[in-house]
């Protein structure tokens, strides 16, 4: 056997340039943790929205409720006669205006909105859209779970409109 076959393999050396390259990548990534912990709200905090936010919230959320209420009041009280495709056209735009209305003024409600009318629009919008699934689901309007919905969503609404003044 050769000398060199009895000799240690040969050793492989890392390139010069891995060691700086892994910590240049360690510092930046230490920077961006850094960065990111420092520029990451609070959990559960936000900042207090100032009246100038809170006033447009309030009007936001105040004209999408009159919308909503027009809005239900037209489709549910429409009259296009006895036609049975008729009927089930009102119907049918009736549930719609309800279903849609609750889901539209749920996503007009922010943080800037007052509670008590953000709670208020709130139950009202979950209210209405009880009653949609409600008809949509067969219910009749004198069905007691329909009729309570109904009556609390009056309420609310009456409380909505004096909120809004």
């Amino acid at each position: 056997m050769s000398d060199s076959a009895t000799s240690h393999p040969a050793r492989r050396s890392a390139p010069g340039w891995i060691a700086p390259a892994a910590l240049a990548v360690a510092v930046v990534a230490v920077a961006l943790a850094v960065w990111a912990l420092v520029r990451a709200p609070e959990s559960g905090q936000t900042a207090p929205a100032s009246s100038e936010q809170s006033a447009q919230a309030k009007t936001q959320v105040c004209n999408a409720f009159t919308t909503v209420r027009s809005a239900v009041s037209l489709q549910t009280n429409a009259n296009l006669g006895n036609d049975r495709v008729a009927t089930q056209a009102v119907a049918a735009n009736a549930r719609l205006a309800t279903l849609g209305g609750g889901q539209y003024l749920l996503s007009r409600l922010t943080d800037a909105v007052p509670t008590d009318l953000a709670d208020a629009v709130r139950s009202f919008a979950n209210d209405l859209q009880d009653i949609g699934m409600g008809q949509l689901a067969g219910l009749r309007g004198d069905d007691p779970t329909q009729t309570g919905h109904m009556n609390n969503a009056q309420k609310t609404a009456e409380k909505i409109t004096g909120l809004c003044k």
